[in-house]
């Protein structure tokens, strides 16, 4: 039907040209209640699309930055881990020789007046090889008179000791010894109940 344009009230003639130029565009635009057009171009698929692939690709990026950051973290606790107990092996093989010369020393201090000048060299030996074990990282634990911890020590006997000794460590067989705060060597110790 065909009205023309000078006979239609102002509210028709828009909503005429709206239909018009909805036909011209090939159903591209669409209108609103309020009388405003917009747009459809095929494009605006793409750009969703491109806009998706981009979002994913950040996910991803973000993914790979922090799996990266995890990396690098876990690298250097490991590099400060060897660093501290790189030499472990060495002292943990030196920790028998170290209790031989403790009992060595011990066993000549009842001919220290005969022998002084020699007990005294060897004395200097032994401080010497526990203060450079020492500076590497090695500690001896002081046992003696605390409680006993699992942590820390082994039991190799439990003897009557009295209430005041009960759950205490009475005597150590074999010292123990830590390295940065870690045991190396657990104390074989005798405990009280």
């Amino acid at each position: 039907m065909l009205i023309l344009p000078h006979l239609m009230n102002p509210e028709e003639q828009k909503s005429e040209e709206i239909i018009e130029n909805t036909q011209e565009t090939n159903g591209q635009e669409s209108v609103k209640e309020d009388g405003a057009v917009t747009e459809h171009w095929p494009e605006d698929e793409s750009v969703s699309e491109n806009n998706a692939k981009l979002k994913e690709e950040q996910e991803k990026y973000l993914r790979l930055y922090s799996e990266f950051e995890n990396f690098r973290r876990r690298t250097a606790r490991e590099k400060m881990d060897l660093m501290m107990t790189a030499g472990k092996d060495v002292i943990v093989s030196m920790l028998p020789i170290l209790d031989d010369f403790e009992r060595a020393l011990k066993s000549v201090e009842p001919m220290r007046k005969e022998n002084a000048a020699a007990i005294e060299g060897f004395e200097l030996i032994f401080k010497k090889m526990l203060s450079g074990m020492e500076a590497m990282g090695l500690k001896a634990m002081d046992c003696k008179g605390k409680d006993f911890d699992v942590e820390l020590h082994e039991a190799i006997t439990k003897i009557q000791a009295g209430p005041e000794n009960s759950g205490k460590v009475v005597d150590e067989a074999e010292k123990g010894y830590m390295m940065h705060d870690k045991v190396i060597r657990f104390a074989k110790v005798v405990v009280g109940e």
